[in-house]
């Protein structure tokens, strides 16, 4: 199947499916917006998603392939825990949104070909989303910095948590990043994100998002050091640099990874441990075991789980954490046995940066910018589609050699 050119309305399907994966929990914002209003906003974004992606493919062609397969069977397995209601009707609705999730990406699957074009779409959307998180502290730095929140950065304008936007801002930094080594962006426009993008993550202080995309990127650029150039003297020269600050800011940066907090409530996960013990703790029957208690808020007794792991085994059981295992495992498969490359390379950061944050963060069972992080290594990891031999022969092409090409802008 010739997946051809890639139209802009594809790009637009999936800058809303990113504003779905946004979600309407968070800090207070400079003008308060209902919950239900934000709710309406973010469903309709994927409403809106479906029908440009089945606009764009009426015909309904797809790429086979192990991710959207097991995602599909996650789905399965999320409608038969939530059937009973254990869980009440919300998680009816949850599972609803889920099947326009994962028929979205069905739909949009078309055009993963092993390109970069999703790569793109993904940090300029998530761009975007950081500008409003820009915009809102320098019109509220109150707001956007509240003591609810230790003084973290929040979303002033659209309701963001910190290691939301943390997450944001690595992803984008380690992808523009990887462009750049690759040459296919400029320095320019790839500072325009990074450095904006370094801003943001460090007011945030999210350790979980920064060890995921020092070590993302790290385990990305050293699957490039064999064959490029640019990698290993970037490799060199960041190691260099992370010994030197080491040495010279220790207590600073030690000082920013605890954020005041004891060392007991460091250790603790902040918290988090308690949450963990109680929930594998607590009483099931051999069905929840199975198959979980149904679609729900990610939490346990009112608290958050804040674990991908613990979250699917609480509402998708047993099953949800085997397909869940599966897709990152198959991926980070592919991704080892590809030939060295930027979009291998690509996929590598992502799935690494997923495999981390999975451990302090939840999301990997339900719709959630994690999947669509995996979902683009997997866009990356698609091998491309095999095109009709053309009636007339073309006429040979001059060769324009590498280092005369001139990057694309992201």
């Amino acid at each position: 199947m010739d997946t051809g050119h890639t139209p802009k309305i594809v790009g637009t399907a999936w800058g809303l499916l990113i504003l779905n994966t946004l979600g309407s929990a968070g800090a207070e914002t400079i003008i308060p917006l209902p919950r239900s209003l934000i709710q309406m906003v973010t469903m309709g974004a994927l409403v809106a998603a479906f029908t440009l992606a089945l606009a764009v493919n009426p015909r309904l062609r797809i790429r086979a392939g192990a991710f959207v397969f097991l995602l599909t069977l996650l789905l399965v397995s999320s409608v038969l825990s939530s059937a009973d209601l254990a869980s009440g009707f919300g998680a009816l609705f949850r599972c609803a949104r889920l099947a326009l999730f994962v028929s979205t990406l069905w739909l949009l699957s078309r055009w993963w070909d092993g390109g970069l074009t999703f790569v793109r779409h993904h940090i300029r959307m998530y761009f975007l989303v950081l500008g409003s998180v820009a915009v809102g502290a320098a019109v509220s730095p109150g707001a956007a910095m509240p003591e609810l929140y230790g003084g973290r950065l929040v979303g002033a304008l659209w309701p963001l948590t910190p290691p939301q936007i943390g997450q944001y801002a690595a992803v984008i930094i380690g992808l523009a990043v990887l462009l750049v080594l690759g040459r296919r962006t400029d320095r320019g426009s790839a500072a325009v994100v990074i450095v904006p993008a370094l801003v943001l993550l460090a007011l945030t202080h999210t350790r979980t998002a920064t060890l995921g995309l020092l070590i993302g990127l790290a385990l990305a650029i050293a699957s490039l050091i064999l064959t490029s150039a640019a990698a290993r003297r970037f490799f060199a020269w960041t190691v260099l640099c992370a010994a030197v600050a080491a040495v010279a800011f220790g207590s600073a940066v030690q000082a920013w990874f605890l954020r005041g907090q004891s060392q007991e409530n460091f250790t603790s996960l902040t918290g988090r441990q308690k949450v963990w013990d109680a929930l594998l703790a607590a009483p099931r029957t051999p069905s929840e075991y199975l198959f979980g208690a149904g679609l729900g808020d990610k939490s346990f007794d009112g608290l958050p789980i804040d674990n991908s792991w613990l979250a699917v085994y609480q509402e998708q059981g047993m099953t949800g954490v085997v397909l869940v295992a599966a897709i990152v495992v198959v991926l980070g498969g592919v991704a080892l046995l590809r030939p060295p490359s930027l979009s291998r390379a690509c996929a590598i950061f992502l799935i690494s940066y997923c495999a981390i944050a999975s451990y302090t963060e939840a999301g990997l069972g339900d719709a959630s910018p994690y999947l669509l992080h995996l979902a683009v290594a997997a866009s990356l990891l698609a091998t491309p589609a095999a095109t009709a031999p053309l009636a007339t022969p073309e006429a040979p092409r001059r060769r324009v050699p590498r280092w005369a090409r001139r990057p694309e802008v992201i």
